[in-house]
């Protein structure tokens, strides 16, 4: 069992920064892949980065790649994502999640309480 917990959203105006951080416990760490996603009201989650458990692969949706980073510490057990050049379109509530394998899909099998990102004009 895989435990998540995501911090760091807030409220940004647009161009703005935030990062976000998912603390895991519960098995070795670098034992899987993480993804966030993000959901907005009334659309269905959808992927933003994932990375491997090394840290050595990574896929970012094309709406993030070039404004946002994924990136891990496998010695303090977090994941973050670092969120640049914010767009109002980018407001969701943003989800990490965990599994053995790195994927671009939902079908992870740990799951985060998810945080709330809002990007004003």
């Amino acid at each position: 069992q895989v435990q998540l917990v995501e911090s760091g959203g807030g409220l940004v105006q647009a161009g703005g920064s935030l990062r976000l951080s998912c603390a895991a416990s519960g098995r070795p760490f670098r034992s899987y892949a993480m993804g966030w996603f993000r959901q907005a009201p009334g659309k269905e989650r959808e992927f933003v980065a994932a990375i491997s458990g090394s840290g050595s692969i990574i896929y970012y949706a094309d709406s993030v790649k070039g404004r946002f980073t994924i990136s891990r510490d496998n010695a303090k057990n977090v994941a973050y994502l670092q969120m640049n050049s914010l767009k109002p379109e980018d407001t969701a509530v943003y989800y990490c999640a965990a599994d053995g394998r790195i994927r671009v899909t939902i079908q992870y099998d740990y799951w985060g309480q998810g945080t709330q990102v809002t990007v004003f004009p």
